[in-house]
């Protein structure tokens, strides 16, 4: 599995268009780099840059980034709402696969040397990049912001990199601010108030740091200070979240503008809830929200799951359904449009440019079948098979969470719903991995075999392909075998309007595994492995026979109830 991370840089232009897109494309010219999304801001003045790759990659791109920024944006004639220090205000790394924390810290460190050394920038390394502990935080970083940079000459405020001095280039550039992180969500609540005043008392009851505690009036009363002299504390209601309100004149509104830190402890639909019912109490109301940059999908199916169980409704619903009831449950779509496939961060890196038999239309599923091209073949379609069934049971499962009466029960269909919706998952999945299964075998006969090293490797890649070949239809057959509990459950205990459903469901598993089976002995039939080929046909032949006897207790269920 490649080593992924993510960098998002913010730069401090938000306006410019030609500007913006100069800025982004840089990432582009390094090889291996996809740009996911420019996000700007014309309140902020700023704008959220995302790009993902392999880390040396990204490091590159991120630093010719840094460095056009440079060339186009004069912090000395910038203004905005957000806070700011520098051309590129921060830079954060984010892992998104197969490589740890502590590494991409390190390639931050790396960028960070690089930019101060050859560009003259000077910066600090926040998050799991910092240096020290106080500089973890990246407010304590940005301090002063970019009219108090004349704090680079104190030793207190020396730099991690670049010059410690405001001089004419800095002061054109401005500073950076250079980290590892985890996924962070900028998140901006929509309110029904144009007061800043107000969504600034809202995000204060909310974030982490919360407010300073005052001596009567919360507002104009005396600071109250702890025993090291510095101000005390009221806490908000949430971890890990930072925020402050603010005016946003291209809307009309106020909003709460917050950065969701970690959204394992205060998820998006948990900190939407919160901001609601905090914006109630205070007579405003909440009228949507929206995502800056990207997101990761799970904020969205985590969010549906909230809302659904809250509806007390069956949470075993497919994916793409959920990321509506997400959408519309949150307001996404209250300012602009919302469109996941622009900004959820796995659709936006998945591979499209081949298309998969899972894709496919009905229509066109059947079509490639039936093609003069032997795969897709009986192993794709018993797979697909196995996809109907679990698609009936889970029907059902829905259909009796939801049934009239049946409200104390709508947790059990809804676990049931959930199973099935997962094996659909797999299931679907499989009908790719059969046909990419057979490919590689055709791709092992077609190895050169001019040179006794050569057939050698043919024949260990030969080997190697058929018994894939053989393991992929037996865990098709494993996974579609599942499904008759789920089927059996729904006959016995489900909807008794939608029994025949569990039936066909059944009849489609019963197809599913002997199909599958059959798969596996004839990708089997001259093996040379004879331990591994017996050991495998036991397991299929035992899933063949257990496929005959579930099918018929289904079945049986299913004429018991129509008596």
């Amino acid at each position: 599995m490649k080593q992924l991370i993510e960098c998002v840089p913010n730069i401090s232009e938000g306006r410019d268009t030609d500007k913006i897109n100069a800025i982004a494309a840089e990432a582009e010219t390094v090889e291996g780099v996809k740009l996911l999304d420019i996000d700007p801001g014309k309140s902020t003045n700023r704008t959220v840059i995302t790009f993902v790759g392999e880390p040396e990659p990204v490091i590159e791109a991120a630093f010719r980034l840094i460095k056009k920024a440079a060339e186009l944006i004069d912090m000395r004639k910038h203004s905005g709402a957000h806070p700011r220090m520098g051309a590129t205000d921060v830079c954060p790394l984010i892992p998104v696969s197969a490589i740890s924390m502590e590494e991409t810290a390190e390639y931050a460190r790396k960028l960070g040397e690089r930019v101060g050394k050859e560009l003259g920038i000077p910066g600090y390394f926040y998050e799991h990049a910092a240096r020290e502990p106080k500089r973890k935080n990246l407010a304590y970083c940005r301090q002063g912001e970019y009219e108090g940079l004349d704090k680079l000459a104190k030793p207190e405020w020396k730099p991690d990199f670049g010059p410690a001095a405001f001089n004419d280039q800095v002061k054109k550039t401005g500073a950076t601010a250079i980290s590892a992180r985890d996924f962070l969500v900028a998140y901006n609540i929509n309110l029904n108030t144009t007061s800043v005043r107000r969504a600034n008392s809202v995000a204060f009851d909310i974030r982490e740091a919360g407010r300073i505690k005052r001596e009567g009036n919360p507002i104009t009363g005396k600071v109250v200070t702890g025993p090291d002299g510095e101000p005390e504390r009221i806490p908000g209601s949430l971890k890990a979240v930072k925020g402050i309100g603010w005016y946003i004149e291209e809307y009309g509104i106020a909003q709460l503008s917050l950065n969701l830190t970690d959204i394992n402890v205060t998820p998006v639909h948990k900190a939407f809830d919160e901001a609601c019912e905090r914006a109630r109490e205070r007579g405003i109301r909440v009228t949507g929200s929206e995502i800056v940059g990207l997101m990761p999908l799970r904020c969205l199916t985590e969010a549906a799951d909230y809302f659904l169980k809250k509806q007390r409704r069956s949470l075993g619903i497919p994916e793409s359904e959920k990321v509506k009831i997400a959408v519309k449950s949150l307001g996404l779509d209250d300012l602009a449009p919302f469109d996941p496939e622009k900004k959820v961060i796995e659709y936006m890196i998945r591979d499209t440019s081949t298309r998969k038999l899972a894709d496919l239309s009905l229509t066109a599923f059947a079509e490639k079948a039936a093609s003069e091209s032997p795969a897709p073949g009986g192993g794709s379609v018993s797979a697909y098979c196995g996809v109907l069934a679990a698609a009936m049971g889970t029907m059902v499962a829905n259909l009796s969470a939801h049934k009239r009466g049946w409200d104390d029960r709508w947790e059990t269909f809804s676990e049931y719903a959930e199973k099935g919706q997962a094996l659909s998952e797999e299931l679907l999945k499989a009908t790719d991995d059969d046909t990419a299964a057979f490919n590689k075998i055709m791709e092992a006969f077609g190895m050169p075999k001019d040179t006794a090293a050569e057939q050698e490797a043919r024949k260990q890649a030969i080997a190697a392909a058929t018994r894939h070949a053989a393991e992929v239809p037996l865990r098709i057959a494993k996974l579609a075998y599942d499904t008759f509990d789920l089927c059996r459950a729904m006959a016995e205990k489900g909807n008794p309007n939608s029994v025949t459903d569990a039936g066909v469901g059944a009849l489609c598993a019963r197809a599913a595994v002997k199909g599958a089976v059959m798969n596996v002995r004839v990708n089997l039939a001259d093996f040379e492995d004879r331990e591994f080929v017996e050991k495998t046909l036991a397991e299929a032949d035992e899933l063949d026979r257990a496929a005959d006897k579930a099918e018929r207790e289904v079945t049986e269920a299913v004429a018991l109830a129509l008596k």
